[in-house]
């Protein structure tokens, strides 16, 4: 028991907190592009249609791992002079982050479509790089003792993030307009400000510094995008790795798209559900990325895997007993309890996971290009998820997604026999103190 206080006292450490309110930064803009967004849009009548193809303005998130080569290389002037290169970056994306927030409130959908589109868009776009830089400086900047705890906080203050630009977007636009909405969430990035200010730049190689001086610009479009690629691809265990980060998608993203239409059709109101799922069940997601810091701590990261993977599972037969019990709502805070539980603490192992796989200099390229798998996965599994929903009953769907759960686990035996990730073997606690 005095092991886990120790490792709860961890999250005061100053470093970790900055973690989590860079994460809370990283967090506030995803769904403002997306569910917050399309509430708007049905406001002012903009048909399914349209608002269905809106998700196209979040690709750069998918396509992140585009420009990361850049983040990694180009040092920004001035910025970089008195803050450093991932301090500095993470600075202008910020400020570019908070006139884009504006420019999206002060556009009119009902008006000109094209131009809330264009500044959707500038937001994905400014919130991935945001993304990257922030994911890189935490991989470069936690040592192996702190890369379970650091994840643990990312989840915390990114999923806080959303339910701020989520239901406390909502709360604000229904008793103001759209533009203070988005005014306000534009200066919550102050808060991500404030944590980069306070936080101290990471050390990078200085050998890359000298590499990248080389006048040949083949020589540097060569080091700085295709030889970051070319040190992942090189790995015996390439293919392995992307087919596991597909497969740890699969049930997060299954159980996250069905859960509003399969809790409608059971009978619980609107109402019921955002209680419960939204409010209750992001405090759970919360606490599960906490926990699932404190897991890494105690156990290894392949430990910590199986241990969520297996949850996963056992939140796909809890919706299977919902479906059993109709409307409950009892048993709506024990299904989304767990299933929410289970996936913060999952993703705080991802988290940790991908950085593992992370090298210096390339960080910002190689964990965009992982978690790039990550966002393709959600949206292949998105419109696979419906397609099944449609031909199947509730049992047999949420059955037949904890079966397609068994692949990842078959994956987390193959990666069990070369695991090589220094939190295996080196933690900050033993058993037996």
């Amino acid at each position: 028991m005095r092991n886990w206080i120790r490792a709860v006292a961890l999250y005061k450490e100053p470093r970790i907190l900055n973690i989590l309110f860079l994460g809370f930064s990283s967090g506030l803009p995803f769904l403002l592009t997306l569910a917050t967004l399309h509430v708007r849009l049905s406001e002012v009548g903009v048909n399914k249609t349209t608002i269905g193809l809106f998700v196209f303005v979040t690709l750069p998130y998918t396509l992140k791992f585009l420009w990361a080569p850049i983040i990694d290389s180009w040092h920004l002037p001035f910025f970089y002079r008195f803050f450093g290169k991932r301090k500095g970056w993470m600075l202008v994306t910020q400020i570019f982050l908070m006139i884009a927030l504006v420019l999206l409130g002060l556009s009119d959908p009902s008006q000109n479509i094209w131009m809330t589109a264009s500044a959707a868009t500038l937001v994905a776009f400014c919130s991935a790089t945001q993304d990257s830089v922030i994911e890189a400086y935490r991989v470069e900047s936690l040592d192996m003792k702190a890369a379970g705890i650091g994840a643990g906080a990312s989840v915390f203050g990114y999923r806080l993030g959303m339910w701020v630009s989520g239901a406390g977007a909502l709360y604000l636009a229904s008793h103001f307009s759209w533009l203070a909405t988005y005014s306000f969430m534009s200066f919550c990035v102050v808060i991500g400000i404030v944590a980069t200010l306070l936080s101290h730049e990471p050390k990078h190689s200085k050998l890359f510094e000298k590499t990248i001086t080389s006048p040949s610009l083949q020589t540097k479009f060569h080091i700085l995008v295709f030889f970051p690629m070319k040190t992942f691809i090189k790995r015996e265990d390439w293919g392995i790795i992307i087919l596991f980060i597909l497969f740890y998608k699969f049930p997060d993203t299954i159980l996250n798209v069905m859960s509003v239409p399969f809790l409608l059709e059971i009978g619980f109101t609107k109402l019921e559900i955002a209680n419960v799922a939204k409010f209750f069940g992001i405090g759970a997601m919360m606490c599960g990325g906490l926990i699932g810091g404190i897991l890494l701590i105690r156990k290894s990261l392949i430990e910590t895997l199986f241990i969520c993977s297996f949850l996963q599972i056992f939140s796909c037969l809890m919706f299977i007993i919902q479906a059993h019990m109709g409307h409950n709502i009892l048993m709506l805070f024990v299904t989304i309890g767990i299933e929410n539980l289970a996936c913060g603490m999952g993703t705080a192992a991802f988290i940790t996971y991908l950085s593992s796989l992370c090298r210096m200099p390339h960080t910002a390229t190689h964990y965009a290009l992982l978690s790039s798998f990550g966002s393709l996965a959600r949206v292949i599994f998105s419109s696979v998820g419906g397609w099944l929903a449609d031909r199947l009953n509730w049992h047999d769907f949420y059955g037949l997604s904890a079966i397609l759960c068994i692949p990842l686990i078959m994956l987390l035996f193959l990666k069990n026999t070369s695991f090589h990730y220094p939190i295996n073997s080196h933690r900050l606690f033993s058993k037996g103190t």
